[in-house]
């Protein structure tokens, strides 16, 4: 019969906390149950950063570098002047309106280019404009301003 007097945890689910470190009498003495020598038996040797080949040299410094990263590059999010038709005419575009619109995931930095038609007159302000973009917005009679 099973009740409340005799609720007990299943059997196997409590263990005992294992002691180690306390004389070799205890069973878990002299080496702690590390083994002897190695990487793992020296303390704060367990774990090995990212990359590490147990001393020998990287794979990552052993293949050659080449070429030049510019840390001050500049990344432009891409938006083309004929997806700007979803927009009504006489609107304000900036970085903001085009996130909400989808056209770009960032509102860093944005460059408009001169890929397809531009059908009508918008004032747009972003970060960069391509040439025929700028002469497409211009040729409709929208504005184009570069904002930092």
């Amino acid at each position: 019969m099973i009740g409340l007097y005799n609720l007990r945890p299943a059997k196997g689910s409590k263990h005992r906390k294992k002691i180690v470190g306390r004389g070799v009498s205890s069973g878990h003495g002299r080496t702690s149950t590390r083994g002897s020598k190695g990487q793992k038996s020296r303390s704060g040797d367990g774990a090995k950063k990212i990359g590490f080949e147990g001393g020998q040299v990287p794979i990552f410094k052993r293949i050659p570098k080449r070429g030049f990263t510019n840390q001050f590059r500049k990344e432009y999010e891409i938006v083309n002047v004929g997806n700007l038709n979803k927009f009504e005419a006489d609107v304000e575009v900036t970085p903001t309106v085009l996130k909400e619109a989808g056209l770009v995931g960032t509102t860093k930095l944005v460059k408009i280019l001169g890929v397809g038609e531009l059908k009508k007159s918008l004032t747009i302000k972003v970060a960069a404009f391509s040439r025929s973009a700028l002469e497409k917005i211009q040729a409709i009679g929208g504005k184009a301003e570069v904002i930092k």
